[in-house]
């Protein structure tokens, strides 16, 4: 499944366009490497999201065959790290 859905079926990000702009703007990492929306995701994956206020990095748990129900979407990924950014104001 490509990156991009996979980010819009777990719900990480809310649509797969959304998902592809932050690929395509640098912010999403597949092990520890920058990754296209087209890149291949597999289960024991990692994937690091940078959004402007946090930072966070799932493992990828189960690939799912078509669209999930919300209640399952939680199942497709486990949570690493969640961390909250501070900002700076000059």
């Amino acid at each position: 499944m490509r990156l991009d859905q996979f980010l819009s079926y777990s719900r990480l990000i809310k649509r797969r366009t959304q998902a592809k702009l932050a690929c395509d703007n640098d912010t999403v990492f597949v092990d520890g490497l920058l990754a296209k929306a087209s890149k291949e995701i597999k289960p024991g994956q990692k994937i690091k999201i940078e959004f402007t206020h946090k930072t966070l990095e799932v493992e990828v748990l189960e690939i799912p065959r078509g669209s999930v129900r919300k209640d399952k979407a939680l199942e497709l990924y486990r949570v690493l790290r969640d961390e909250k950014k501070t900002v700076e104001l000059d």
